[in-house]
């Protein structure tokens, strides 16, 4: 003769799922975690080698660029050299921008399962 589960053994069943639940979206979240971890490295990465480089660049060109200049257009170089950098420096304020954007950062499918975790419950 087998009876139905009582209220406390149903209630224990719903705990040991939602905690089942909740540890596996815990676990996804830590792996997702990671990866935007790992990518949030590689853009502060690309952001610290690109400024070296244009730091480097930004030094030997414009004192070329100056040197050579000078006799020709004098002082009016200086400007001239301040917008080429200025344009450089916008420019990859834009790309990483777009990395950031490109969504590598965000964790798109422990979200989705929040989303989906919350929508069943309400």
């Amino acid at each position: 003769m087998n009876r139905p589960p009582g209220l406390i053994a149903s209630l224990g069943n719903i705990a040991r799922n939602s905690i089942g639940l909740v540890l596996t979206r815990l676990e996804l979240a830590a792996l997702e975690l990671s990866q935007a971890r790992n990518h949030l490295l590689q853009l502060v990465l690309v952001f610290a080698l690109a400024v070296v480089a244009c730091c480097f660049a930004l030094a030997c060109g414009t004192v070329t660029i100056v040197y050579v200049a000078w006799d020709s257009i004098g002082w009016k170089i200086l400007p001239i050299v301040t917008g080429v950098f200025l344009l450089i420096a916008i420019g990859l304020i834009v790309y990483a921008r777009g990395m950031i954007r490109s969504g590598k950062l965000s964790m798109p499918a422990t979200m989705a399962e929040l989303k989906s975790d919350r929508d069943m419950l309400l």
